[in-house]
């Protein structure tokens, strides 16, 4: 009967649950992950360049033909922001030697293989190209 959030009898509020907190920084404990403030841009930064690199590894597979098709699945299906315009067009705005820079720092930390690079991301961003470039 518990969840992440607890309710009180007659309010709809959603107030945080202590005992899946107090679960959450007992499992961190156990496997050795330090608690520390996140920051908004390093939430995006995580979520937003693992999809990146992953956009990459699809059109060096040849899944996809251009990287704007990659974009336009996650607009039209998975509710990317429009106004950001796709994961994709996104990393050429941040610029690709930033979004790698980023994904460096990223793997310095805790799981850091799953942080190594495309090949194809690499070579553009020696290049100063983009994905839509």
């Amino acid at each position: 009967g518990a969840g992440w959030y607890d309710y009180k009898a007659g309010d709809r509020t959603a107030y945080p649950s202590q005992e899946v907190n107090d679960m959450i920084v007992k499992h961190s404990a156990d496997i050795g992950v330090g608690r520390r403030k996140i920051s908004d841009q390093e939430i995006v930064e995580r979520l937003v360049y693992s999809l990146v690199n992953e956009g990459a590894r699809i059109l060096e597979e040849g899944i996809a033909m251009r990287a704007s098709d990659i974009d336009m699945v996650y607009l039209t299906g998975y509710g990317f922001p429009l106004f950001r315009g796709g994961p994709m067009f996104y990393a050429d705005q941040v610029g690709l030697p930033n979004v790698l820079a980023a994904m460096e720092k990223y793997a310095r930390g805790r799981e850091g293989a799953a942080w190594a690079p495309a090949p194809l991301m690499v070579k553009l961003a020696a290049e100063g190209k983009g994905f839509n470039s």
